[in-house]
């Protein structure tokens, strides 16, 4: 079983058998018949995840890392809001007719601020940080913007990143760690997803920074099943999962400007069958 499998298996046990429900309460989300969606959640999830010892993706269905992997560069690389540059359809529900969802994610990521170095945006500021004071305690990114929340056509859930540079005794390169924010999680939807595009992310500034990868760590504020997502989740925690797969990022770069979803891949990636129409809350 893989680290990432066990973590899940035991996390959505726990919002199952001790998290509280929301029925009956007034809740913004709702599914496409117009029905609100209720959740089973549990307040302040922390789940740990060491990539050092192997990369976190559950095997007990698949995670499309590629897509995954492409809308974390289309936030964190391309800096964009624009979904007609992604090739998955994740984001169609908040795109306007010109295909943006407003002032959020990579838009925040784009806006360049001043520091006393000069003009830079928030991941050219983590990059020139890790490169330049990496025992700084001030690596962050937040694109939870108050000013701008009424001009996004979504609120970000994962909104925050931290990084923390540590020495391991005996070793020559540094260790990159980071603690991802979550205000809230659809479990059964994104929680894998969200893990291994961050833990891509991680290697990818390791990379670009001569620095070993070290801990994730992914903290959620609200972590729920939707009440439609219930009966698949109990299922899901049922089968028998693998061996975690060998994730390589493409050797021949450092640059992380210059990493594409092609230079991710997993060897001998094994998972169970996919379920299928799976409802979206809206």
């Amino acid at each position: 079983m893989s680290m990432a499998d066990k973590i899940f298996i035991d996390m959505c046990k726990d919002i199952l058998e001790n998290g509280t429900s929301t029925e009956g309460e007034k809740v913004r989300p709702h599914w496409e018949d117009g029905t609100p969606a209720y959740t089973i959640k549990k307040f302040g999830v922390v789940n740990r995840y060491d990539l050092r010892k192997e990369f976190p993706i559950i095997t007990l269905r698949r995670t499309a890392l590629k897509s995954a992997t492409e809308e974390m560069l289309w936030i964190w690389q391309q800096k964009s809001n624009n979904i007609r540059f992604l090739h998955s359809h994740i984001w169609d529900e908040w795109a306007d007719e010109n295909g943006s969802i407003g002032k959020a994610y990579g838009y925040q990521m784009g806006v360049k601020h001043q520091y006393k170095e000069g003009m830079m945006d928030q991941v050219d500021r983590v990059i020139y940080d890790l490169k330049n004071n990496p025992f700084s305690r001030r690596i962050m990114t937040n694109i939870y913007v108050h000013q701008d929340l009424h001009e996004m056509n979504l609120y970000p859930c994962a909104y925050s990143m931290t990084f923390n540079v540590t020495q391991r005794k005996g070793e020559d390169k540094l260790t990159l760690n980071a603690i991802l924010n979550q205000r809230s999680q659809d479990v059964l939807m994104a929680n894998n997803w969200n893990v291994a595009q961050y833990a891509v992310l991680v290697h990818m500034l390791a990379r670009t920074c001569d620095m070993e990868v070290g801990e994730l760590v992914h903290v959620i504020a609200d972590a729920h099943i939707y009440d439609r997502h219930v009966d698949m989740v109990k299922e899901l925690i049922s089968r028998t999962p693998y061996e975690a797969p060998q994730f390589v990022l493409n050797p021949d770069k450092k640059d992380f400007y210059e990493f594409t979803r092609d230079d991710v891949k997993l060897i001998g990636y094994q998972y169970g069958e996919e379920f299928e129409n799976i409802p979206v809350a809206i």
